[in-house]
């Protein structure tokens, strides 16, 4: 299971490096490409809502094909995407570029989700999921500041041309590593009919707020850290490798969690991180606690995802393809919503730490969600025991 893994990992690795990397770069492509640093931004925001639109879209246009095969064709897009970008000549051409890039991404994680989760021993498939997804949290160890430093020293479309060999990488290596596993036979109908399933519904809707307050914050890390505890700008690097550490750690940490129990690790960790926003917000002002904090904010903010993408397939199993990749869409939405708050809230002159605080009442609103969808759970399961009663 190790290699295969291993192959989807590299690949999580060069797209969660394309996704984040744009935020160290903002500044070098704003000045060569001419635009102002809010246009330069919204790279982040439209490839965020490239995988919100995309993912579905291709979800759908491969639901005939073999999971390998395409994973192939994904990552081959991806690699397409990544070179139009570093031979863009205007701003328009790399906003287009990284849409295209973007599109591969949803539903290549709702593939290599499915593809890791079979091939994962009994009662370890969220460990295995949660293992793949560490390629996209250790990006922001490595791939961000590296690609960050490559982009400053040789201009930032050296960057997209260094991801693109990543990507050609992992295609060599899912064309190696990964099997023709046989997943049952998608059905374009049966996936739709997914969508007419509350539960999925309300698994989709504890993904975006659970995990939406994360990027409340962490959009604004760099200035936050250095208005409210001084820390200097040379210090950003170290402090964001920090927050990677302890996003991948959390990643790992909250799939063994989720294969123990899922929904009451879930509503665990989403009470831990309502509190840790809560005293982020009033701790930030101190570098020591500050520190702790950004580690912290990592750990914690992604442990929910493993157990936030198994909950969508546990609810859609019948039709598990389109669900993951929504779960994939839903993840980007509360990316984009979060950053879209915090950016609101600091134009209505709010200060840093009120950020922080929206993020728990975010939060607060993914964990509602996520008693209620074990409430109607647990009260269907109640109904079908007394009707099997009834009828015996």
């Amino acid at each position: 299971m190790r290699l295969p893994l291993l192959a989807l990992a590299v690949a999580a690795f060069a797209i969660g490096t394309t996704e984040f990397v744009i935020m160290g770069l903002v500044p070098d492509v704003a000045a060569d490409l001419g635009v102002t640093i809010p246009q330069a931004g919204l790279l982040i925001s439209g490839y965020a809502m490239g995988v919100v639109i995309g993912g579905p879209l291709l979800a759908i246009a491969t639901v005939r094909l073999a999971r390998k095969t395409a994973l192939l064709w994904l990552m081959g897009l991806f690699i397409v995407g990544n070179l139009l970008c570093a031979l863009a000549p205007t701003y328009a051409w790399l906003m287009t570029s990284r849409v295209i890039a973007s599109f591969s991404h949803g539903s290549f994680f709702g593939s290599a989700a499915l593809v890791a989760a079979f091939l994962a021993p009994a009662n370890q498939s969220t460990r295995a999921i949660a293992l793949m997804f560490s390629g996209l949290t250790i990006a922001n160890i490595v791939g961000v500041p590296l690609g960050t430093l490559l982009g400053q020293a040789y201009g930032w479309r050296a960057t997209f041309w260094a991801v693109a060999v990543l990507g050609v990488i992992a295609l060599g290596a899912i064309a190696r590593w990964v099997p023709a596993v046989n997943l049952p036979s998608a059905r374009l109908g049966r996936e739709l009919g997914v969508l007419r399933q509350t539960q999925v519904w309300l698994a989709l809707s504890m993904t975006v707020f659970g995990f939406g307050g994360v990027f409340t914050v962490f959009t604004f890390i760099t200035p936050m850290l250095e208005h409210e505890a001084g820390f200097a700008p040379t210090t950003m690097s170290l402090l964001l490798g920090l927050f990677g550490l302890g996003a991948t750690v959390g990643t790992l940490l909250g799939g063994r969690l989720a294969d123990w129990k899922l929904m009451p690790a879930l509503i665990t960790l989403m009470s831990i991180l309502i509190v840790l926003y809560v005293a982020f917000a009033c701790g930030m002002h101190w570098p020591f606690a500050a520190v702790l904090g950004v580690f912290a904010l990592g750990l914690f903010g992604f442990s929910v995802g493993p157990g936030l993408q198994a909950r969508s397939q546990q609810q859609a199993r019948e039709a598990p393809l389109l669900a993951s990749t929504l779960n994939q869409s839903a993840f980007n939405l509360g990316n984009a919503g979060g950053a879209f708050l915090g950016a609101q809230l600091l134009a209505a002159g709010r200060s840093y730490p009120s950020l922080s605080l929206a993020a728990a009442l975010v939060t607060v609103a993914g964990l509602g969600l996520t008693l209620l969808s074990r409430h109607l759970e647990r009260r269907s399961i109640a109904a079908n025991t007394g009707l099997c009663s009834n009828t015996a």
